[in-house]
């Protein structure tokens, strides 16, 4: 193998386990662009994102600049004389005075099966949707969203079970394996990168808080998807009597017969909520400020008594 020469450009937790393979293949990390620090916790005091802190503590030089668009950044970046750049995460769109600087281009661990989950939420979109399976892609990088041919993909099944959590920590696994894979090739001159299809292209919009307000109308095997996916953030949610109460856990079922209720109604103690279609079976909850609870524990302390609405 030979050694290369890489920047690593990546940000939150997803991007550590791709940083750490290409350590222990023995390429030569010879910079690390991360996010800026941000306010963070109660006193809002600067906080380095995850990736900047891993690479500090492994004596690694890192950049942090705001913005790669001014020719001084992009300058900078030349001077590296990297071989390849590596991106997983990073959070700022590269130009094309970045993609074309190092001497083998720019690589991506993208957390789909391209075209599919194009953007911003790859992980949670896949298992919000109920596809049967997502996984990784090692693109080499374009000037377009998403959209560079891609030299390795890898399959990751989504079982019934499975939270945007424990999906996001099994993709950043097989991710870098498959990056490490792809940069042996490229040093190797054996890498060959294939078109994407034009078939097949979806996008995976960005997560936000406010979509993570459970909507009732809509069919509980919806509801509980969007709840697994938003495990652990945003967390999916509801308000009753004022108060917010996120919804960790739960089960659609299917309604035999005529519906039971009207979107929102509390059916028993369980406690079941009929929905749209279906009704969902809530199986932990958290208050705000407390603890997470099964349904048991929780309503020992909250009440959500048959008959009863949540919005």
């Amino acid at each position: 193998m030979n050694r290369l020469r890489v920047i690593f450009m990546g940000s939150p937790d997803f991007s550590i386990p791709t940083l750490q393979a290409i350590m222990d293949a023995g390429h030569d990390i010879i910079c690390v662009y991360a996010q800026p620090p941000r306010p963070a916790g109660r006193g809002q005091k600067e906080r380095p994102c995850p990736v900047h802190a891993f690479a500090r503590a492994h004596g690694l030089m890192v950049r942090t600049p705001e913005s790669l668009k001014n020719n001084t950044e992009q300058a900078a970046f030349t001077d590296l004389n990297a071989d390849l750049a590596v991106v997983v995460a990073y959070g700022l769109i590269l130009p094309e005075g970045i993609l074309g600087a190092p001497r083998l281009g720019c690589i991506n661990v993208h957390a789909s099966l391209l075209p599919r989950w194009r953007g911003a939420a790859p992980i949670q979109r896949a298992i919000q949707a109920g596809d049967a399976e997502t996984g990784v892609c090692i693109m080499h990088m374009d000037k377009g969203l998403d959209t560079g041919p891609v030299y390795l993909r890898r399959h990751v099944p989504i079982t019934p079970e499975m939270t945007g959590g424990a999906l996001h920590d099994t993709l950043s696994e097989v991710g870098g394996a498959a990056c490490v894979a792809v940069m042996d090739g490229l040093s190797a001159g054996t890498s060959v990168a294939e078109p994407q299809p034009e078939a097949g292209v979806t996008y995976a919009s960005k997560l936000t808080s406010t979509e993570a307000r459970i909507d009732w109308s809509s069919p509980a095997d919806d509801i509980a998807r969007t709840v697994r996916a938003f495990d652990p953030w945003p967390g999916t949610w509801f308000e009753h009597e004022g108060e917010r109460i996120k919804v960790l856990r739960a089960a659609a079922e299917a309604v035999i017969g005529e519906s039971d209720g009207e979107p929102g109604e509390v059916l028993d103690t369980r406690p079941t909520i009929a929905c749209g279609d279906g009704r969902l079976v809530l199986r932990r909850l958290q208050r705000a400020g407390r603890k997470a609870q099964d349904a048991e524990e929780f309503l020992r302390g909250f009440g959500l008594p048959p008959g009863g609405v949540v919005d």
